[in-house]
């Protein structure tokens, strides 16, 4: 087989199970997800990035997933460090707790790609490259999306959003985050954020999230989530409670947005494909491999899509 998906964590048994496969390969590229089974989204990228790599016949794939848990995401890359994979990429479950693990990999001479979120900034020097979108701007442009809404509806004076972030500590919620928080100021200096509270990737969590703003918050003209699989958590409570007329827009677009949009009750969000996702945090590891110039950072587009658009686009797999 040349993918090896390795549940365990032990070096023992990864040793054993490098061991036992065949190695005509070229590359041996190792991965080290953040939490397959949370949402769609991860579970669609473990998938593309297990067929980009059995389509290449250059590499062979070590599979792993952290499942949320920084710990074992750093087991793992010592793991793959102890057996001298050509390149591990990672999906960080903790942007800062994993540059320790990152740097033991450069001083062992084995490139690290960092894919879909990156780390903090002091760990730069011990990557590679990072394939995955800007964060920061699908931020700026889901405040320009909120903006422009309340600017159609009049109310770009008088708005009050409220907004859920992803899981604390990790870098794509901090940088989503972030973005929206300075570019809604510069777009619509006098809208109001009342709270930001995080729905750490879950809809069932974010809607309980969204049920103590609306018991909080007489009036909530805006949601902004980090993303749709929330957003459509905090639109199920408000619905629930009878709160018509908010503006939510996520940060990226899930399936379930998608469907919200066409029945006109979710505004707008960030368009991007797991898919490309993880074809391009495969490439991004071969070209490094391969001696080609690969930009530290290594952005593939994210256009804005809103009711208003979202016929040029079709409906996500995830």
């Amino acid at each position: 087989m040349k993918i090896r998906t390795i549940l365990a964590v032990s070096t023992a048994v990864a040793g054993l199970t490098l061991a036992n496969a065949a190695l005509a390969a070229e590359y041996t590229i190792g991965i080290t997800q953040n939490n397959v089974g949370v949402d769609s989204y991860q579970t669609t990228y473990d998938k593309a990035f297990k067929e980009a790599a059995e389509a290449n016949p250059d590499v062979e794939a070590v599979v792993l997933d952290a499942g949320g848990d920084v710990a074992r995401q750093i087991a793992q890359i010592e793991d793959l460090i102890q057996q001298e994979v050509d390149a591990i990429i990672i999906w960080p479950t903790n942007g800062e707790a994993v540059i320790p693990a990152v740097r033991k990999a450069k001083k062992a001479g084995i490139p690290v790609i960092v894919t879909n979120s990156n780390i903090a900034e002091a760990g730069f020097d011990f990557v590679k490259s990072f394939s995955g979108p800007d964060n920061i701007t699908q931020g700026a442009r889901s405040a320009e999306i909120m903006c422009d809404k309340f600017k159609d509806m009049g109310i770009e004076t008088s708005a009050k959003v409220v907004q859920i972030s992803g899981q604390p500590g990790y870098t794509t919620a901090i940088e989503r985050q972030k973005g929206f928080d300075d570019r809604l100021p510069e777009v619509c200096p006098d809208v109001e954020v009342l709270e930001t509270q995080p729905g750490d990737w879950n809809r069932e969590k974010s809607q309980k999230v969204m049920e103590a703003f609306l018991v909080k918050y007489d009036k909530i003209d805006g949601v902004y989530a980090g993303d749709d699989n929330m957003g459509v958590g905090a639109l199920n409570a408000a619905k629930a409670a009878g709160r018509d007329g908010i503006i939510f827009v996520g940060a990226t677009n899930f399936a379930v947005g998608y469907e919200a949009m066409e029945k006109g009750e979710y505004w707008g969000s960030i368009y991007q494909s797991p898919v490309d996702d993880a074809k391009a945090a495969l490439k991004t590891a071969v070209d490094v491999l391969e001696g080609k110039d690969v930009p530290f950072l290594n952005y593939f587009d994210t256009p804005k899509i809103t009711q208003d658009n979202m016929s040029d686009y079709t409906k996500p797999v995830f």
